[in-house]
């Protein structure tokens, strides 16, 4: 991940945003619940400050945040600091992981999903929740990326184009759901989540590891 300094000094003001728009933090919420085992170890990384690992049970988390994760771990996180591009575990640890709008802040998307394919065991899961670019949500957060102290490094992805991430990163995807079809402003109540994606701007993929993982060579790799 890149510019951790944001995330550092405004870590109060990232999670204050959940309190301050329910409605659509809940929607996000139910819309990944779906998916997230009901047993098994979990871990998600980009935990932040555990909005999204504490109430679906996440147990563990991993962030290059120091901020962050003393957050999460009030939460009831148990949390490591790391890059999701170098996971710093052992292979096959975890039967999931969930990663939460953390696909636009990482520099090497190839490097994050051969390294989440690492840590799960045969048959895991991984939960990926992101906002589709190809959205009005995501293009109004192109457009307005350079006002924003967390959005102007970021780089944001649409599903087809995650699609094809998780599959060349050997995961067989499984469901495609999607959430927040209208203004933000307008979403006064949770929003089921629909199948599919193209009209939700919060998208969430699950997809199974298959096969043995390939790790990429580059400044991410393992020494």
């Amino acid at each position: 991940m890149s510019a951790l300094s944001p995330f550092d000094t405004y870590a109060a003001h990232y999670d204050a945003w959940f309190s301050q728009h329910q409605a659509v933090y809940q929607s996000e919420l139910q819309a990944l619940g779906r998916f997230i085992p009901a047993q098994g170890l979990g871990l998600e990384i980009g935990v932040g400050t555990g909005r999204f690992a504490a109430p679906l049970g996440v147990a563990m988390g991993v962030d290059p945040s120091a901020a962050m994760l003393a957050y999460a771990c009030a939460r009831g996180i148990c949390v490591v600091q790391g890059r999701g591009e170098a996971l710093p575990f052992r292979d096959a640890v975890f039967d999931y992981a969930l990663l939460v709008t953390t696909l636009c802040f990482v520099r090497d998307v190839t490097a994050l999903l051969a390294h989440t394919r690492r840590v799960l065991r045969p048959g895991g899961r991984v939960v990926i929740g992101f906002i589709d670019r190809n959205s009005a949500l995501g293009q109004a957060y192109v457009k307005r990326q350079n006002e924003s102290v967390f959005y102007r490094q970021a780089t944001f992805r649409a599903a087809p184009v995650v699609g094809r991430q998780l599959a060349n990163a050997g995961f067989r995807l499984t469901t495609w759901m999607q959430t927040l079809t209208r203004p933000l402003p307008q979403i006064t109540a949770p929003e089921p989540a629909r199948p599919g994606y193209g009209q939700g701007a919060f998208v969430v993929v699950a997809a199974t590891a298959q096969g043995n993982p390939r790790l990429p060579t580059g400044p991410f790799s393992p020494a």
